[in-house]
């Protein structure tokens, strides 16, 4: 009747752009979420509605609906009921340990750092104010201050000065998921740029997607873009570092893994083991897009080479206040400035509120080079309005 039953725990846009994969393939999917209606919920076969830190909740709907692969979407998940649930047969995508390393900053950090060696910027982590100071005495300054579990960059700031390293502390732990008020204060990289690199690991090797760029702001993803320009050893020196840490973590499937390159050298900063919001881009960018590879790495299906459309970049859609009652304008317009070998599109989200700056939706588009891509894409995205009826 179906190919498989997939449990998705965490259903945001990352979860319906799988689930809508998933479907075309004929799996059954549950999405799973804190709240209700969230936007991969409006496209499966059922819902459960539950804290992911709870375990007794996770627990049950796992033994309620039997799934032949569960498949995490956020990090703040009850890792430890992941690992039972794994050691008593059920499938955790791609692993339970890849899971517990990077659902934390200082887990995956310093399995890369210490355990496999992987180049990486100067760290301590900190529990207290005073904590934070001592840190920064040891990496240096400026140091960039993080909660050790967020998503999509938030509560980081760049901290400058001693008296700066309280206000990011405070701003990190007000920022973190789960309860734990831990930070990560790292050396400040003079990075030239950063990238995305979508590593997929199958059960016939490791492939790449080829590298993306993009740009962060108040610690979120703005923009993104693919292909980055890339030497070819510093390229080769990323693609080996991804290699080895996925294959260390264990599983199948797509992880977002994320550097800074810095003159010749190439420097681990985190890991997603799952597909990546900056890798929204693939969406127009390339075939098969993220979230069909983590599909078919899941499933153990062939994987044909990745064939690029062109420069391409997204560009988000953001909201501008907290509202319940909404629609879009614009999206005509938007949708109105592709052409022949440049097409533009539009995703919105369908979440059932907004919040300040919370995304709503990305607009697509491919361009003569990168740089007109993401101009083509921010255009598209400012179009898109949000009207309010409350």
């Amino acid at each position: 009747m179906y190919f498989a039953t997939i449990m998705l725990l965490g259903s945001g846009e990352l979860g319906r752009e799988f689930t809508i994969a998933a479907k075309r393939l004929g799996c059954r999917v549950i999405a799973c979420d804190r709240y209700d209606d969230a936007p991969a919920m409006q496209l499966a076969d059922a819902r459960e509605v539950f804290s992911m830190l709870d375990g007794v909740a996770l627990r049950t709907a796992v033994e309620k609906h039997r799934p032949d692969f569960i498949v995490p979407e956020i990090e703040a998940i009850d890792t430890a009921t992941l690992g039972d649930l794994e050691r008593e047969g059920w499938h955790i995508v791609p692993s339970a340990k890849a899971v517990q390393l990077t659902m934390n900053r200082d887990g995956i950090r310093d399995f890369a750092a210490k355990e496999l060696g992987l180049t990486t910027s100067r760290y301590l982590f900190a529990e207290t104010r005073e904590d934070a100071i001592a840190a920064a005495a040891s990496v240096g300054l400026p140091a960039v201050v993080k909660p050790v579990m967020s998503s999509s960059g938030k509560g980081q700031s760049v901290a400058r000065t001693e008296e700066e390293l309280g206000t990011a502390f405070d701003y990190a732990v007000a920022n973190m998921r789960g309860d734990r008020p831990r930070v990560i204060v790292e050396e400040f990289i003079d990075f030239d740029y950063e990238i995305t690199l979508l590593t997929v690991s199958t059960k016939d090797g490791v492939l790449f997607c080829p590298p993306i760029g993009h740009r962060q702001e108040s610690g979120d993803y703005r923009e993104s873009w693919q292909p980055v320009p890339m030497a070819t050893e510093v390229l080769a020196s990323a693609q080996e570092q991804s290699a080895k840490v996925v294959t260390a973590l264990g599983g199948h499937g797509i992880f977002g893994v994320e550097f800074f390159i810095a003159g010749d050298r190439a420097i681990f900063s985190e890991l997603s083991p799952r597909p990546h919001d900056t890798g929204m881009v693939t969406l127009i960018s390339q075939n098969p897009n993220e979230f069909e590879l983590h599909l078919r790495a899941i499933l153990g299906l062939p994987i044909p080479a990745i064939e690029l459309a062109g420069p391409s970049a997204s560009a988000v859609i953001l909201a501008d206040r907290e509202g319940h009652s909404f629609g879009f304008e614009g999206v005509a317009n938007a949708l109105g400035g592709g052409g022949a070998g440049r097409p533009v599109d539009i995703r919105l989200f369908a979440k059932p509120n907004t919040l300040k700056n919370r995304r709503m939706g990305v607009a697509l588009a491919v361009g003569k080079d990168v740089d007109d891509a993401v101009a083509r894409a921010v255009e598209a995205a400012s179009k898109v309005k949000i009207e309010y009826r409350d």
